[in-house]
């Protein structure tokens, strides 16, 4: 489950967009029925996030454009799927997300090193966006930094998009001659990502102190808070690289952020499962599309 836009944007125009919502309502619950979700299924889903049909056909004609989802219709019902290049990011999404990690000072550090040709620009953009989105932080224009745990991501990501070509991965500790808890703030936008988690922290705390004082639950309440949520989380996990603790700020929110997540995640995910695969399951042609391969 993954997307990015500019650090600098606030939380909750990002979590809005009806496209952000269809991405996590089939990066949770698309996958375990086979991927097929009828649109009259996807239609019902979003009105309990107050959002129109007429907003929901225009999201998903705006993913299908873009390669992530692919129509087809199973018993004659309309529907979609998400691409393979779709499964690929939400397995990617779901291993950052659900299995936050940080780094510790004695791992060192990963070092990427690329020189793409004035003539590709895009290419040069497209690089730069993917290490960005891999949590890499930038020394010089070529030279970009992560914490070396990220190896293994990023080997396989810029294999997946053919862009392995132009980079060289070098393990690298750092020596001299600098202030390394100095350096790191130069090399990350840490005050905007700090600024994310305030936002994040301010629209949800009310949410779970609202369900930490319900008496009854109810299913599809529980979904749409876990929907809003998740949307508004998802993107953070990897713009923040998870630092070694003793090189970040001392009031580094992304703790209490992660932990207010948690919380939700436990109080939420199941009942929102529950609301959801009784939608899913109860729309037409989803018993036919189980049973295809």
């Amino acid at each position: 489950m993954t997307t990015l836009n500019s650090a600098t944007e606030g939380a909750e125009s990002r979590s809005t967009q009806p496209r952000a919502f269809i991405v996590t309502i089939y990066g949770l619950y698309a996958r375990e029925v086979g991927g097929w979700i009828g649109v009259s299924a996807l239609i019902r889903l979003m009105a309990q996030l107050n959002v129109d049909a007429q907003s929901v056909r225009s999201a998903i004609s705006r993913l299908k454009r873009r390669g992530l989802l692919d129509a087809r219709r199973v018993d004659g019902v309309a529907g979609y799927e998400p691409s393979q290049q779709a499964r690929e990011i939400l397995d990617e999404g779901d291993q950052r997300i659900f299995g936050r990690q940080r780094a510790e000072l004695e791992d060192g550090w990963l070092l990427a090193v690329f020189s793409v040709p004035e003539s590709q620009r895009q290419l040069r953009h497209a690089l730069r966006s993917r290490l960005s989105w891999l949590g890499f932080g930038t020394t010089t224009s070529g030279v970009w930094i992560a914490p070396r745990y990220l190896y293994d991501e990023t080997r396989e990501v810029l294999e997946r998009y053919q862009l392995s070509e132009y980079v060289d991965l070098f393990q690298a500790d750092y020596l001299a001659f600098g202030d390394i808890r100095e350096l790191v703030g130069e090399w990350w936008d840490l005050e905007s990502l700090q600024h994310l988690y305030d936002d994040f922290l301010t629209s949800f705390r009310p949410v779970l102190n609202r369900w930490r004082r319900r008496r009854t639950d109810n299913d599809a309440d529980a979904f749409a808070d876990y929907v809003r949520a998740l949307t508004a989380w998802r993107r953070l996990p990897f713009l923040d690289p998870g630092l070694p603790p003793e090189l970040l700020p001392h009031d580094w929110h992304a703790l209490r952020a992660a932990t207010l997540f948690d919380e939700l995640k436990d109080r939420l995910a199941e009942p929102a499962h529950h609301f959801a695969k009784s939608v899913i399951d109860e729309h037409p042609g989803r018993a036919a599309a189980a049973e295809q391969p």
